[in-house]
């Protein structure tokens, strides 16, 4: 096998995952971070003032439809019952997400039964529109103007900072109603949040005694000669000095504040209106139900363009970026010995549960490739 050696870039679940694998089969495994702590953006702690477990860069709710990722996840960590139930103020009123039959009811002052609701959501949706070629064309195609401009419009407008006119149909990829009244924001069939938050979690999967972390520690191309192989989670522009420019993210402002009580009796209050500069609070106690607190600790999250001093958070993948991201693709695949991975290595908005069964299918090729000396590929993943 020669060089046992492997560098591996962000102590998130990316890097954690592959790192583990690895080291289960005998390589000696760095796992370096320029932050100060583990668990990237899925970082966790508890608030000094309240004892709360703060989701420090917004909330992660865990949910998959994948049995092998859950398995491997529940065995770093003790998973809780968890259900996302998200409200929205809007119109001076309070209405459950996604558009349920309550939510259809409420707002149009009916009492609905599901088959009487979906004829009248289907006299309302615009049967001009063929085919959407736009995020406004698919809402209005599906739910209506009312529904459309009550949910849609203006809480998009601030989350990607672009008229609903201006993005993909893809973005609302299925029907956004629900003709019963079940308010689970998500339907997978397995949903949780860790007992003892993110950060535990991600420390578990490198507890091995072949794998080494270091924080604050900035990757350095020149380490590039010492390993067997890297595998890079930074982002993929920044790897090659944004030589071809840098690929365009949305990042998110969190203005925290701290409440004696219950602030809004839930977790996640969305505001669809423009007029409200944020597009959502949330509050962190409600996402460990299973605990008490007197206190609470709220976000408000303001979405805008990402700049060179900010974090990224979801990339924008418009026509222009693609065309960027082709460009460095082809730089990527170029290099030896590097595998990109993860949100920020493949320019990708992902969910954590997606990003696990991706690592841990990264980190089977290269074992699979290892074994057979092949060529370990710089994408694990289609990126064209």
């Amino acid at each position: 096998m020669g060089n046992k050696k492997i560098l591996i870039v962000g102590a998130g679940f990316s890097g954690a995952v592959i790192g583990r694998l690895l080291a289960e089969d005998g390589f000696e495994v760095h796992i370096i971070d320029e932050r100060s702590h583990t668990a990237g953006n899925c970082y966790s702690e508890r608030d000094k003032e309240t004892g709360v477990m703060v989701h420090t860069y917004g909330p992660h709710i865990f949910h998959t439809d994948n049995e092998e990722v859950w398995d491997f996840l529940n065995q770093h960590a003790e998973m809780m019952p968890y259900v996302n139930r998200v409200k929205t103020t809007v119109n001076g009123q309070v209405f459950s997400l996604p558009i349920n039959l309550h939510t259809i009811n409420q707002f149009f002052h009916k009492t609905f039964s599901p088959d009487e609701a979906k004829a009248f959501i289907k006299t309302k949706g615009d049967s001009s529109i063929a085919e959407p070629k736009s995020f406004e064309e698919q809402a209005l195609k599906f739910v209506g103007k009312e529904l459309y401009e009550a949910f849609f419009k203006g809480y998009t407008l601030k989350q990607w900072g672009l008229h609903p006119s201006e993005l993909p149909a893809s973005i609302l990829k299925r029907l956004p109603v629900r003709f019963n009244y079940d308010d689970n924001y998500f339907s997978h069939k397995f949903q949780g949040m860790p007992k003892d938050g993110y950060t535990v979690i991600v420390d578990s999967i490198m507890d091995h005694k072949n794998i080494t972390v270091s924080l604050n520690t900035k990757f350095d191309k020149t380490d590039l000669e010492k390993y067997r192989h890297i595998f890079y989670s930074g982002p993929l522009d920044a790897y090659f000095d944004y030589q071809h420019g840098r690929l365009a993210y949305r990042t998110l402002d969190f203005e925290k504040f701290t409440y004696q009580g219950d602030y809004q009796g839930t977790a996640v209050m969305n505001y669809g209106e423009e007029s409200v500069p944020y597009t959502r609070i949330t509050e962190h106690k409600y996402f460990a139900p299973w605990e008490s607190h007197e206190g609470s600790v709220m976000y408000k999250e303001f979405s805008r363009l990402c700049t060179e001093k900010d974090l990224p958070y979801y990339p924008i993948r418009l026509v222009g970026e693609m065309t960027q991201l082709e460009e460095y693709v082809d730089l990527a695949e170029q290099e030896k010995n590097v595998t990109f991975v993860g949100r920020l290595g493949t320019y990708r908005y992902l969910d954590m549960d997606v990003t696990i069964a991706e690592a841990l299918k990264t980190a089977r090729v290269f074992l699979e490739n290892a074994r057979d000396s092949k060529k370990m590929p710089a994408f694990t993943v289609a990126m064209k």
